[in-house]
């Protein structure tokens, strides 16, 4: 299987987690954590659920794996999310060590990869992550979007 597939196949999982999270009544954004062909975490939002703000699919996806390696370095893996990080996950991600970020949707708004900011990629930090955004960008931000329509609907 290619690279690019492999790519498919794990965003499709984070997608589900992200259905999950819509079905929860979080925002759905979900996130898979890959190294050398195992998952070692997946979630997606919990901030409602846990009345916690940093209960993100990305922060909660790394406390996780690195439970699960007995090491918050994450030296290899690789992320798989659904919507572009914002500044407290890309930074958090940095610190972890990810090798690369794969995400669907840009986000516009609190965009922490290349939307807004730069994070993954500042030379001024100690590491910096590889990037490869767009993978099923379409998926994510439609489930965003019927998210948030019934959200407003509902207000």
């Amino acid at each position: 299987m290619s690279a690019a597939e492999l790519d498919l196949q794990y965003m499709d999982l984070a997608l589900e987690q992200a259905r999950a999270a819509a079905a929860a009544g979080e925002v759905p954004i979900g996130a898979i954590i890959v190294r050398a062909g195992q998952i070692l975490a997946a979630a997606h939002n919990l901030r409602e659920t846990e009345n916690d703000p940093t209960a993100h699919a990305e922060i909660v996806a790394l406390r996780a794996a690195a439970r699960s390696l007995g090491s918050w370095r994450l030296t290899d893996a690789e992320i798989y999310v659904t919507c572009e990080p914002c500044p407290m996950c890309a930074g958090a991600l940095v610190n972890a060590r990810i090798k690369r970020v794969i995400y669907g949707c840009d986000d516009p708004k609190a965009g922490a990869c290349r939307s807004l900011f730069t994070l993954c990629s500042d030379p001024r930090l100690n590491h910096r992550l590889e990037l490869t955004p767009g993978v099923r960008a379409t998926q994510a931000a439609e489930l965003l979007k019927i998210f948030f329509e019934t959200r407003r609907a509902i207000v």
